[in-house]
């Protein structure tokens, strides 16, 4: 409505109306005036629950929360723009590693968050400085309460500094091959072989002993053992089993495959073949790929993998004579008193 009454203006100024004009011009001027007046005292509301824990009886309006909002989303957007512009920096520094860019965006995330929601609770009216010193009495009581929940919270932190496990990794743990998805502040989501996520307390990564097999470089060595008869020739086996390691090719290409003769077994003789691989992720399948190659190479060299054997001789030994029965005495009783043989035996 007032847009169209300040469109018609000019035109009755243009037709000579400018009595007319002026009188449109004193409604705007009051339509605008009373608008605005009416979102000025809407800002102006005292919020009664906000005020009542306000420090040293100030006022909290409207204005104040609005303004706290403000505050807010600015900082989600400051923080998203911020990201933004650093993984592009990187970027172009030729920092290409994921996790060390989701890392530091991170880091940078919860940094302008933490200020963002400062600067937004004191426009509320409340004082950072006593709010630090209440935090500080809480912070006690809480630490003991939530001493696990506080502890996760720690680790998060010093990951993300350390970066000694980041999205992207493959790990180890409890024996569990796992690759890093995401870390947050509290816990850290891993996909195991099953693709089944699971959820790792940051202290656990901590506290544990992890094996990081993408920590400085993603080099993995992949072995296979197999077992020979003794009457195979063990240069030709050799050879054959180098050979059957250097057709992969999966394997790295600047590191040669290496066979080296373990032990002399019980029932064969034990060899280590093993590549360097550089994908950890799918060890399980490339070790399924060398051990088929190692089978095909020895069945095509008609070398036997022993299995397993034990060799067991019966000895037969002859039983000793039967004992013949004693004779029995002359009243039947063989022995007399006391276990002694008290008979006569007359000719």
């Amino acid at each position: 409505m007032i847009s169209r009454l300040l469109a018609a203006i000019p035109a009755l100024q243009n037709e000579g109306g400018g009595d007319l004009a002026q009188e449109a011009q004193d409604l705007v001027g009051r339509a605008a005036d009373g608008i605005w007046g009416q979102i000025v005292r809407v800002l102006n509301v005292e919020v009664p629950i906000l005020t009542d824990i306000a420090p040293d009886d100030k006022s909290v309006l409207v204005l104040n929360v609005v303004v706290f909002a403000v505050f807010i989303v600015g900082t989600f957007v400051v923080s998203k723009i911020v990201q933004s512009i650093l993984a592009k920096a990187m970027h172009r520094r030729g920092m290409d590693d994921v996790g060390t860019v989701g890392t530091v965006q991170r880091l940078v995330h919860y940094v302008l968050v933490v200020i963002g929601f400062l600067l937004a609770i004191e426009q509320l009216g409340f004082d950072l400085t006593a709010i630090f010193a209440a935090g500080a009495v809480a912070a006690v009581g809480i630490g003991f309460a939530l001493q696990n929940i506080l502890q996760n919270f720690v680790s998060g932190f010093i990951l993300l500094i350390e970066r000694s496990v980041k999205p992207g990794d493959t790990i180890e743990i409890d024996g569990r091959i796992v690759k890093v998805e995401q870390m947050g502040i509290r816990s850290t989501i891993v996909r195991n072989w099953d693709d089944e996520e699971v959820i790792i307390p940051n202290s656990f990564l901590v506290q544990n002993n992890v094996k990081n097999y993408t920590l400085r470089d993603d080099l993995h060595r992949l072995r296979c053992k197999v077992g020979v008869a003794y009457s195979s020739d063990l240069d030709r086996t050799r050879e054959v089993l180098l050979q059957a390691a250097k057709d992969l090719e999966f394997r790295n290409q600047k590191k040669d495959p290496v066979c080296l003769l373990m032990e002399f077994g019980d029932s064969a003789v034990l060899f280590d073949v093993s590549v360097w691989t550089n994908d950890p992720w799918t060890s399980r399948i490339n070790r399924s790929h060398l051990n088929y190659a190692v089978w095909h190479g020895l069945k095509a060299a008609g070398i036997t993998i022993a299995f397993p054997q034990m060799d067991v001789h019966l000895d037969v030994v002859s039983q000793p004579p039967a004992r013949p029965p004693e004779s029995a005495g002359s009243d039947g009783d063989p022995v007399g008193e006391g276990g002694r043989n008290t008979g006569a035996v007359s000719a």
